[in-house]
């Protein structure tokens, strides 16, 4: 029972923490009182403009590949340190273990089945342990986002999000492969 009710916690959180992110990257350009009547893209800027700003400005390619890479890290190291990796190297292992036996019984659907159950019971698990990384890096990233798209928009037009991802997969499996990540 307590460990229900702390999932559902859990769950809470991450969907709060979800909503507040998106509810800032709506209102990037919106003035807030609060705030000194500046926006939150003005914030950001002043923030990142100096750092990650200068490098875009030294070369915008290079910029990209430094912050891709960087980013690429940072999540990498806080799902390292804020997940429980041991329990996620097992879980892997038992995932491939069915996997293999589920090639080994192609042949009988109502094994086969049985084992797909199995590794469908790893999901909600493995979303547990990885969520707490997702947490801590949530509204940063969306911040970084909203930044990069003011400042790759008008360079590299909607495709910078497809050359992020691709950069992205790549640094982050050499990250991964480096700090041993599960």
């Amino acid at each position: 029972m307590a460990e229900e009710k702390k999932k559902g916690f859990s769950m809470i959180w991450f969907f709060l923490v979800l909503f507040i992110s998106l509810y800032i990257a709506s209102k990037w350009t919106t003035p807030f009182s609060f705030l000194g009547n500046r926006t939150i893209q003005e914030i950001v800027g002043s923030v990142l403009d100096p750092t990650l700003g200068r490098l875009i400005e030294l070369n915008t390619w290079f910029g990209f590949i430094v912050i891709i890479a960087l980013t690429s890290f940072i999540l990498t190291v806080s799902q390292k340190y804020l997940s429980d990796q041991a329990a996620l190297k097992e879980i892997k292992k038992e995932q491939k273990y069915l996997q293999e036996e589920m090639k080994k019984y192609r042949e009988h659907p109502e094994k086969l089945m049985e084992l797909q159950k199995k590794q469908l019971e790893f999901f909600p698990r493995t979303f547990e342990l990885t969520m707490k990384p997702v947490m801590f890096t949530s509204i940063p990233i969306i911040l970084l986002f909203r930044w990069f798209s003011d400042h790759f928009l008008p360079v590299f037009g909607n495709w910078w999000i497809l050359w992020y991802l691709i950069g992205a997969m790549v640094f982050s499996g050499i990250f991964r492969k480096w700090l041993d990540v599960a």
